[in-house]
């Protein structure tokens, strides 16, 4: 089993923002290191007697699954809390909750809507605060993602992904891990759905130190043209299923299919973070063909979520 670096033990993982890119270099290449261990079957317990509480105000699938069991995997216990289990910013303070939790378990994971309810708990928990989404920004899938075009690519530098749809968390996410590796990004999406322009700002900032290019266009075909990867999400995240049918007429054109990907690198891979509407935001033919690595970048969820509590746990 491999030595771990300590240095970022008791961090919070907030946004790959708050990390430099040496820091979120290491962590990608942990999680490798880790996913080869599970394949060979070798033990990796860096979390022996270690227990997560996972908070989830919004459902999930891969999220839970890969934190629970990936704790397991690590020799640790995961505990999953439900708004049925706890009464966090109703019953209870968020301030309160932080400050009981953090004298029974060694971290928290929390899936929540607003940003500031995971700013909050980390401001008051004395122990490392995981953020596995928020209405804002996805930092665990971004990881997860940065892993399977490393795996795929061999190497992110240079690369460009083109991310196509709704300038939403996943987006976010994707410029400050872009920036950060100096992959370029560019996201393409129809007037009135661009990315928050506080977060292009910082992570064009960041972009300064490795040379990677951000930027937002309109035109789906223009955001493809050459790109490396492919990247595309629901257009109604959750929580906005009121405005499925009428974002469905408003992103028509940015669905990704055969006509599209063959603007893309004649080698470029297909992502998408899932759930999908297939036939909507990517086709049948598309995600189940040649160039897609949507279950490949599924399974490293594990890999990478293991990497980011090995690390800050």
């Amino acid at each position: 089993m491999m030595e771990l670096n300590n240095s970022l033990r008791g961090r919070d993982f907030i946004s790959i923002h708050d990390f430099t890119p040496e820091e979120i270099t290491y962590m990608l290449q942990v999680g490798a290191e880790i996913k080869k261990l599970q394949k060979r079957g070798i033990p990796h317990h860096y979390l022996a007697g270690k227990t997560l509480g996972m908070i989830f105000q919004k459902a999930s699938t891969r999220t839970r699954v890969a934190f629970e069991v990936g704790m397991y995997q690590l020799g640790g216990n995961a505990l999953f809390l439900s708004p049925r289990d706890i009464q966090l910013g109703r019953g209870e303070t968020i301030k309160d909750t932080a400050l009981v939790l953090s004298r029974m378990l060694d971290g928290i994971m929390i899936r929540t809507f607003d940003h500031d309810e995971v700013l909050e708990l980390a401001k008051w928990a004395s122990i490392p605060i995981i953020n596995g989404l928020t209405d804002l920004l996805h930092p665990t899938q971004v990881i997860g993602d940065m892993m399977t075009i490393a795996e795929h690519k061999g190497e992110l530098k240079g690369l460009t992904l083109a991310f196509i749809g709704d300038g939403n968390n996943v987006a976010h996410e994707l410029l400050f891990g872009g920036a950060k590796v100096g992959m370029n990004v560019v996201i393409a999406c129809p007037p009135g759905f661009e990315p928050d322009a506080t977060v292009l700002a910082q992570a064009q900032a960041d972009a300064k130190a490795t040379g990677a290019k951000l930027w937002v266009v309109e035109d789906p075909a223009e955001a493809v043209k050459g790109a490396d990867a492919v990247y595309t999400d629901v257009w109604a995240s959750m929580g906005q299923e009121d405005q499925a049918a009428e974002k469905e007429q408003q992103f028509l054109r940015y669905q990704v299919n055969a006509q599209l990907m063959s603007l893309a690198a004649k080698d470029a891979i297909v992502l998408h973070c899932l759930p999908a509407k297939r036939g909507k935001e990517i086709t049948d033919q598309v995600m189940d063909g040649p160039q897609s690595v949507v279950f490949d970048e599924a399974e490293n969820r594990l890999h990478a979520h293991k990497a980011i509590m090995a690390l800050t746990m």
